[in-house]
């Protein structure tokens, strides 16, 4: 990987284009989010042209990005969606104008399962034990079934609870198991192989998984029933500096090693540093010498992966040279004292009423957010690429009232 520490930091405003946060979104009531439809755009050419030389399908994981409202704009670049259950299911069916709907949950309940299955291309089971209650069902409804397995390979140098190979995880099946619960009628019901071992990584990461899943499933992906292999997602396959050709690699060798059909299924990837979230500063404190500017929008609630992962998002304005400035911690305006964005030096005093703009929050961000304290939540808009501003979604009061409960 020879990404720059430079190049990281630019990436996500990329699509401001030289001019200004309040050049161009200062009339707009924060918080917001904003999605740009050039990167959108920009994003899915890039996969679109890997799909192409390599020749694999490439899916939507609707758990990073599920802003239905942008989908037209996306359609004509993947091969359809991915779903973790029924609503995502549905999503995916109702909003993509076209395209296969693929579904992966940790275990399913039998209660969902037939309108899952209706909605659904391909679904995905964790476990021998899930697949042998509802692989049948699948089948008779018109689904490609296929088995989650762990190739019990960690390549998670960072965030532990993003790694689906850790000891004692709950994700895929290990092949001792596999070994111990799967019969020859079970395998023989069996169309695919899944494996998702990868969060935010290279392609090198995805080739030390594919020679252990060789290594521990290669027999079973050699059987001619296994007609596909889903290499899941966290593919970082936008990312500046991304080594293309070694996933490219993983793609050629899979095929003809085991003449399958590949899937990917990256989330990020689609969206990366396609959206921002904008917010004002309502006041700042001091205390122990440490600056704060409360801002309109929370960490908490509008980002929570910054808390969750945790990382610091990027924030247009900020030094990148992280010596020398003025200092201020940003952070959210609830209860929580952690809701806390990050530290960042700037090169003039902050003041009221400033405008930020945080970079690379089209992902994990409107899919996740939440209103703890009663927090409204942003408004999200598309910024298209004639320079207009559509509005996605608005939010009021009674979008945190409904909630909680209905009168």
């Amino acid at each position: 990987m020879n990404t720059t520490k430079q190049e990281i930091q630019s990436a996500p405003f990329e699509a401001l284009d030289g001019m200004t946060p309040s050049e161009l979104f200062g009339n707009l009531p924060t918080p917001f989010y904003l999605i740009d439809e050039k990167m959108i755009r920009r994003n899915g050419r890039v996969i679109h042209e890997l799909s192409r030389r390599a020749g694999c399908s490439v899916l939507l994981a609707q758990k990073a990005f599920s802003n239905f409202g942008v989908y037209p704009a996306l359609s004509e670049y993947l091969t359809g969606t991915e779903a973790s259950g029924l609503f995502e299911a549905r999503l995916g069916r109702e909003e993509m104008p076209r395209g296969e709907v693929h579904v992966f949950s940790a275990a399913y309940r039998d209660d969902e399962f037939d309108s899952i299955a209706e909605y659904a291309d391909h679904i995905v089971f964790n476990s021998p034990r899930q697949f042998k209650k509802f692989a049948q069902r699948a089948k008779d409804a018109g689904c490609s079934v296929g088995l989650r397995i762990n190739p019990e390979l960690s390549t998670q140098k960072e965030h532990e609870i993003y790694d689906p190979c850790a000891p004692g995880s709950r994700l895929g099946t290990a092949r001792d198991v596999w070994d111990r619960e799967m019969s020859d009628e079970d395998i023989s019901q069996l169309d695919g192989i899944h494996f998702h071992t990868l969060c935010e990584q290279d392609s090198c990461d995805l080739w030390a998984t594919l020679r252990a899943v060789e290594e521990k499933f290669g027999d079973i992906l050699s059987l001619a029933s296994v007609k596909w292999l889903n290499m899941g997602g966290g593919h970082h396959i936008t990312r500046r500096g991304y080594d293309m050709q070694t996933l490219e690699r993983c793609i050629r060798y899979a095929k003809e090693k085991w003449n399958v059909k590949i899937y990917l299924e990256p989330g990020e990837a689609w969206a990366l540093n396609a959206g921002f979230l904008g917010t004002r500063i309502l006041d700042i404190t001091e205390n122990g010498g440490i600056k704060t500017a409360v801002a309109d929008a929370s960490a908490a609630c509008h980002m929570p992966d910054v808390i969750e992962m945790p990382y610091t998002p990027p924030l247009w304005g900020e030094r990148r040279n992280e010596r020398g400035g003025i200092r201020y911690r940003v952070a959210g305006p609830t209860c929580l004292a952690g809701d806390i964005v990050g530290d960042y030096s700037f090169d003039r005093e902050l003041r009221e009423g400033d405008l930020l703009l945080f970079g690379d929050m089209a992902i994990y961000t409107t899919c996740k957010n939440n209103t703890f304290n009663g927090m409204p939540l942003p408004a999200i808009y598309f910024h298209r690429e004639d320079g207009s501003i559509e509005t996605l979604a608005s939010f009021s009061y009674e979008d945190f009232k409904c909630r909680l409960g209905r009168k």
